[in-house]
């Protein structure tokens, strides 16, 4: 049987991972290896009856430019006591390409080193997928389907904000994330949105959502004395990763529970939950202004890559054979701007403690992201006070360098 290679998605969708299978696909093809593409992730590579198919130009070719993944996708997170060595043994695999975030890789990484410690030969290279961000790639680069992502986001926005231009309303929308606000933030200011709220900017005061909703009202609040009536508040659905299942709860908001007693925050629109009580702090305040909901997350995961993604997953699949062909394993393929390939490697950037990869959050301390809360939102500030207490009878509650502890 002629050697093979596996490739394996994990996590959620993003733009750019059929660019990364098709690449892969082809040149280990060129270099006569059966490339095999596994459906269902983790959970299907580790079951008795693996849903895997052989992968040939054809089918790559037909995928390169497409959104989604042609391979099902999973995000089953196996333990130590379920990883098996069968389908790499019984298939000749060689080498296992994951595509995933750091989640997918963590994972990669626990089942590189059992097949390892059972004297298994099979490298593992990882291709940093995911439109949050969040992995601490060398030089700054951006994880792959980011930059789709926001594109798309931004067209969506913009849109949006016309939308409530012309109604007189504000929309607030909430933008994917987990712990970082990446997406949130860069969308937001390429839109010139009034208000962006990410879990990052709370670097000196603990997040709640009575912080979060005075934010957005302070943010009203200013353009109402400025003479405009609309806008939107962006807000990183990242927050809720920082809140307590009390402070959830406290919301009002009616969820569904788990069999744990969790409430599952996945049935229900966070965009929602901070325009209601959005606007149950206006009407506590007597202020007549209307606001929507918008989420903004599932719409962005599977669209056409952009030009610059399409480019990246390229350089990044050609990456892994470069890669492999050099002796490396346990790594993320990585690129700097010029187009240079280079490993980074998992256990450098793994906690030592738990093995999972720490994210790489939003600077809140750069230049870039100062400027644009400084100079480009709007909010209230004790310059305001005379003229917002028309509206409200504290204004400094809703001061935005106060509510921060920015001062």
């Amino acid at each position: 049987m002629n050697e093979s290679i596996a490739i394996l998605c994990a996590g959620g969708p993003a733009p750019g991972i059929n660019t990364v299978i098709s690449t892969v696909t082809k040149v280990f093809l060129k270099k006569g290896y059966r490339v095999l593409g596994i459906n269902g992730g983790y959970k299907s590579l580790l079951a008795d009856e693996p849903d895997f198919s052989e992968l040939n130009f054809e089918k790559a070719d037909l995928i390169y430019s497409k959104g989604g993944s042609a391979l099902k996708m999973s995000r089953f997170k196996p333990r130590d006591d379920e990883f098996k060595a069968d389908f790499f043994i019984n298939n000749n695999v060689k080498l296992l390409v994951t595509i995933g975030g750091d989640d997918t890789a963590s994972t990669a990484n626990r089942l590189s080193k059992y097949l390892r410690n059972n004297n298994i030969k099979v490298a593992n290279i990882h291709v940093p997928k995911t439109i949050d961000n969040d992995l601490p790639l060398p030089g700054g680069m951006p994880t792959f389907g980011y930059s789709s992502a926001m594109e798309e986001g931004v067209k969506l926005t913009t849109t949006l904000y016309e939308d409530a231009r012309t109604s007189g309303l504000w929309f607030v929308v909430s933008a994917m994330g987990r712990e970082a606000g990446h997406l949130a933030f860069g969308i937001g200011t390429a839109c010139h949105l009034p208000m962006i709220i990410i879990p990052e900017m709370f670097n000196k005061t603990q997040i709640t959502f009575d912080k979060i909703t005075k934010l957005i009202v302070s943010s009203m609040i200013k353009r109402q004395i400025l003479g405009i009536n609309y806008g939107i508040a962006s807000v990183s659905e990242g927050v809720f990763h920082f809140m307590t299942d009390e402070d959830i709860v406290n919301t009002g908001i009616n969820f569904t529970y788990d069999e744990h007693g969790h409430p599952e925050l996945g049935n229900v629109s966070k965009s929602h939950v901070f325009n209601m009580l959005t606007q149950h702090e206006l009407k506590k305040n007597g202020i007549q202004i209307k606001s929507r909901p918008n989420e903004m997350g599932y719409e962005l995961r599977c669209c056409r890559p952009i030009a610059y993604d399409l480019s990246y997953t390229t350089r990044l699949g050609i990456g892994v054979l470069e890669l492999f062909e050099q002796g490396h394993t346990g790594c993320i393929v990585t690129t700097n701007s010029n187009g240079d390939v280079a490993p980074l490697f998992l256990k450098d950037i793994e906690d030592a403690k738990t093995g999972k990869i720490k994210p790489r959050l939003v600077d809140i301390d750069s230049q870039k992201v100062m400027s644009t809360y400084m100079n480009n939102c709007h909010y209230i500030t004790e310059d305001d006070y005379e003229a917002a207490s028309k509206l409200v009878k504290n204004p400094e509650d809703y001061d935005f360098l106060k509510i921060l502890n920015w001062k």
